[in-house]
C-alpha cells in the first residue's frame, strides 16, 4: 500500500504535535496520571479529616477540670512526644473510636501550644 506523498507531512506533523502536547501537558500544564491524582486525593482527604477532628481534641482537653495544669505539662514535654502525651490522655480518641488517632493528637498538640496560658 502506497501512502500519497501529500499526507506524509500531515502524519509527521500530527505525530510530532502529539509528542509536544504530551511533554508540555505533563511538564507545565499540571497533567498527572491516575495514580498521582489518587495519591494526592488521599493526602488531602487525610489532612481534611485531621483538620476537622483536631478541634474536638482541643475542646476535650480544655473541658478537663485541670486543663491549665495539663497544658503546662504538655509544654514541658518535648515537641516530638507531645502527640503521645495527648494520645495517652485520651483526648485524641474520637467519638465512636476505641483508639486515639496519632495524627489528630499531633495537630491537637500544635494547636494547644499556640494557645495562651
Amino acid at each position: 500500500m502506497q501512502i500519497p506523498a501529500e499526507t506524509k507531512p500531515a502524519v509527521y506533523g500530527a505525530f510530532g504535535g502529539a509528542i509536544v502536547l504530551a511533554i508540555v501537558g505533563f511538564s507545565w500544564a499540571g497533567w498527572v496520571t491516575g495514580a498521582t491524582a489518587e495519591q494526592t486525593a488521599k493526602l488531602r482527604s487525610n489532612a481534611a479529616v485531621i483538620a476537622a477532628l483536631s478541634p474536638i481534641c482541643v475542646q476535650k482537653f480544655q473541658q478537663e477540670a485541670n486543663a491549665n495544669d495539663r497544658l503546662v505539662e504538655l509544654k514541658k514535654v518535648s515537641s516530638w512526644q507531645q502527640g503521645d502525651f495527648i494520645s495517652k490522655g485520651g483526648w485524641a480518641t474520637m467519638p465512636g473510636s476505641t483508639a486515639p488517632n496519632l495524627d489528630v493528637a499531633k495537630a491537637c498538640a500544635v494547636t494547644l501550644n499556640e494557645a495562651k496560658t
